[in-house]
């Protein structure tokens, strides 16, 4: 059922989407119940640990332990995904931005593992950021994980999105979580609709929204991120973006390693999915997704310098 008034996630995002369990037909469209918190810690306990994310002492620099998760995980990443190929003349292995060493692991993988970019980014005590780009081949969502530590004011902010590949009028949402109509957008309208129920039903669904939604609860005095999102943000990002501000503290460091690697595993589910759920049809559907992503790709990279 929906709800009547729009409920603020833990991103800062209001969404009026709440709704009851269901079972369809089609298990795509069949909505499951969503664990409660309780719930959620006993299946995180039964759960074998994982390698993915150490658990070792920040020791006063959490970007130490998020780029030691994020190694990992493309490590992780490049296991699955063999064709993933490092690029030596796009990579930095000692740059100096702002005074300080950064490194840039540039990979892609193109073809049929459609990797158009990955780029793993550390600036010590100052940033972590993955970011990877899919090519037309499917409509998988990119993924956006970054997180910037504020030494000074001893606080991490931290982003952490999963781009939707066609557009779908999110900025235009209203207060109360409805999109324009046809009667303001026409035919365009049912081109929007269709793209949103599409990023819903296959990759944005209520089970994993709730997922994060309680390991965000779990940080310690997050709140919604000040910083308003750019005009480009908000047209290449997705409504269930995560922006927030915390304390720089161990507890908040290893929760936010845990929903980044979280995020990463769940866009490589998707991009390693063989059962073709995934794939554009060959021909028109490849090329208006490579058109819509040029466009978008520019976009992006704007919003992410930004």
């Amino acid at each position: 059922a929906l709800s009547s008034e729009p409920v603020i996630g833990a991103g800062g995002m209001a969404d009026t989407r709440d709704p009851d369990a269901l079972v369809h037909d089609d298990p795509r469209k069949s909505i499951s119940d969503a664990p409660s918190f309780e719930e959620y810690l006993k299946q995180r306990a039964a759960q074998p640990a994982t390698t993915a994310a150490p658990a070792a002492a920040v020791g006063g620099d959490p970007i130490a332990l998020l780029d030691s998760s994020q190694a990992a995980l493309v490590d992780k990443i490049a296991a699955a995904i063999p064709d993933l190929e490092a690029k030596p003349d796009l990579s930095w292995t000692g740059e100096t931005l702002a005074g300080t060493q950064a490194t840039l692991d540039a990979r892609d993988a193109p073809g049929p593992a459609n990797v158009a970019w990955l780029g793993s980014v550390c600036i010590p005590g100052k940033l972590s950021s993955l970011t990877i780009f899919n090519g037309p081949l499917t409509d998988v969502p990119h993924l956006l994980s970054r997180c910037l530590y504020d030494k000074e004011n001893n606080q991490l902010q931290f982003a952490l999105d999963f781009r939707p590949r066609a557009y779908g009028a999110y900025e235009m949402v209203d207060a109360q979580g409805n999109y324009p109509g046809p009667e303001e957008l026409g035919r365009k309208a049912f081109e929007y609709s269709g793209a949103r129920s599409d990023f819903f039903n296959k990759f944005a669904t209520t089970e994993l929204q709730a997922e994060f939604n309680i390991m965000a609860k779990s940080l310690e005095d997050a709140t919604p991120s000040a910083i308003q999102p750019s005009e480009l943000d908000l047209l290449t990002g997705s409504p269930v973006a995560i922006s927030l501000t915390m304390p720089a503290t161990d507890q908040n460091a290893k929760i936010l390693s845990e929903m980044r690697e979280k995020a990463a595993e769940t866009w490589l589910e998707w991009a390693t999915d063989d059962s073709g759920e995934h794939a554009h049809r060959p021909g028109a559907p490849i090329n208006t997704q490579y058109v819509y992503d040029a466009k978008m790709r520019q976009n992006a990279y704007l919003a992410l310098r930004d």
